[in-house]
């Protein structure tokens, strides 16, 4: 099975609102996941997404190809937690 971590639309007609799953690369973005991961809202000003991140490796860990929105939100991620692990 090909795993791919990517956006899954949600929320009404423009308010978008995604949710970062699991799934196979086959199913369709709004078909069938294995997990949820995280959640993604553009919308949002300042803290606009979340991320299980040992979720996430341990996918990746396994094969998971992830998706370029999901890998910049990473990279966010990671750098948002190296400021904050950071002394002042």
């Amino acid at each position: 099975m090909a795993v791919k971590i990517r956006l899954r639309r949600m929320g009404s007609n423009k308010q978008p609102f995604f949710r970062v799953v699991v799934t196979d690369m086959r199913c369709p973005n709004s078909g069938r996941f294995l997990e949820t991961v995280g959640w993604y809202d553009p919308k949002r000003k300042g803290s606009n997404y979340e991320l299980k991140s040992d979720r996430i490796e341990y996918w990746t860990g396994k094969g998971a190809q992830v998706s370029d929105t999901v890998r910049s939100l990473l990279k966010k991620n990671r750098a948002a937690q190296r400021r904050a692990a950071a002394p002042a």
